[in-house]
């Protein structure tokens, strides 16, 4: 026990509770609103037929019939969401209703204002995110019964069919998995300030195992539930942004908002707080490639992303595993880098599957000039081709990512030979 390492300016403990973190749901909004009041139903009959919608080439002229509603009805947080999440999948299915070569340059007012409005509200940005699709999207079919795939579903869909309601509840899932590893954060970060190394030692064997069942968690979108050829060819362009993205180079216009085009990241697993948490309190870093993940976190609830700045601004973790040199403490800390490292290495595998096994599938069929018609794959955008959905070089950034978070291993470890 290392008196250096008590520090007197923290005067009271780190909790979550001032970040809108749920006991039980952690990052997930607990039990989200499934109805807007009466006045917005306009809103949710389009919303909730958008897939339909997109499908019979309506759901355009639909929105332009829509009346141009006050968003000043909506009162509590739930609402803004449901709210939110609803004008956020409109605008998807709107901008990609006719593919990447049928994209528009406006964004309707009786749309876009309410959408403004409520994003300025939230402090969300005006496209469709990770807090929408995945963390506000979801409903118990039982409300007694558990929380896994056979007793959730969607408020809310895009195209894609069951796929879409794969990739989202397993996501969700994730989320949940994470739980105990988010709980466990401010045990580490006031161990640190205190000096108790078995306390930290113990939290950290917590987040090691809730990392596993992350990953454990996300094999579920290899089993039956998401089809990569659906992913790939119908669900992914309506998850696209219109930042650095030549289908829609200028940006959107918000019509009624501003006359300048503006720009928006696609949603994408980056916009997730989780892992962001995790490498601040690990000390994994990002340097060359943080623009973009940096970027994502003006895609969170504000809550979230102040979460995560204020993780960054505590006592170093490793820096007090090293003054320690408690063996316990060490192998806790390993563990935990360990697990993070296996988390994204399966989700590179993941990633391969769904976009870089598809994308060289479809661009030998363009070769080829098959009969385009009969693969779904070959409906996919090309602008999309070797990039996320949130806009990144996909494979080159995510391994650059990986291999950043073996950086965070202690000397002591890598000297042992510890984490090829």
């Amino acid at each position: 026990f290392s008196m250096a390492a008590v520090d007197p300016d923290f005067k009271t403990s780190f909790c979550l509770d001032s970040y809108y973190v749920s006991d039980e749901l952690g990052f997930i909004l607990p039990e989200p609103l499934v109805e807007l009041p009466p006045y917005y139903q306009p809103w949710m009959d389009v919303a909730v037929r958008v897939p339909d919608l997109v499908q019979s080439h309506e759901l355009r002229s639909h929105i332009y019939k829509m009346p141009l509603l006050s968003s000043e009805f909506l009162q509590k947080h739930r609402e803004l969401r449901l709210a939110h999440l609803a004008l956020s999948v409109m605008t998807m299915g709107y901008v990609w209703q006719e593919g990447e070569k049928g994209t528009v340059e406006i964004l309707p007012r009786n749309l876009a204002v309410p959408y403004w409005e409520v994003s300025q509200r939230l402090g969300f940005p005006p496209i469709f995110t990770h807090a929408d699709g995945v963390l506000a999207n979801w409903k118990k079919k039982d409300p007694q019964g558990p929380f896994d795939m056979e007793n959730l579903e969607l408020l809310v869909s895009l195209p894609g069919g069951d796929s879409v309601r794969g990739f989202f509840m397993v996501t969700l899932l994730v989320e949940l998995a994470a739980v105990p590893a988010l709980r466990s954060i401010p045990t580490v970060i006031n161990g640190v300030r205190c000096g108790e190394t078995e306390a930290v030692a113990r939290a950290l064997e917590v987040i090691s195992q809730s990392i596993q069942d992350m990953t454990d968690t996300l094999k579920l979108m290899q089993g039956m539930h998401v089809e990569p050829s659906v992913f790939y060819g119908i669900m992914r362009i309506y998850l696209s942004g219109w930042k650095d993205n030549s289908s829609m180079p200028k940006g959107l216009i918000y019509e009624g908002v501003q006359a300048e085009p503006m720009e928006f990241s696609g949603g994408s697993a980056a916009q997730s707080s989780l892992l962001h948490c995790f490498d601040e309190l690990l000390g994994v870093k990002h340097e060359e490639k943080s623009a973009f993940l940096t970027r994502m976190r003006n895609y969170m609830p504000p809550a979230h992303k102040k979460l995560i700045q204020d993780i960054s601004l505590q006592p170093s973790l490793r820096s007090f595993v090293q003054q320690q040199a408690n063996e316990q403490l060490n192998q806790a800390f390993h563990l935990c880098v360990t697990k993070l490292l296996a988390l994204r290495n399966y989700h590179i595998n993941v990633v391969s599957r769904f976009i870089t096994v598809p994308a060289a599938r479809a661009r030998q069929i363009r070769n080829q000039s098959q009969d385009l018609q009969c693969e779904t794959i070959s409906r996919a955008p090309i602008a999309l081709e070797e990039r996320g959905t949130g806009g990144s070089g996909i494979m080159i950034f995510l391994k650059t990512v990986r291999d950043k978070t073996k950086d965070a291993f202690l000397i002591t470890n890598q000297a042992k030979g510890g984490f090829h």
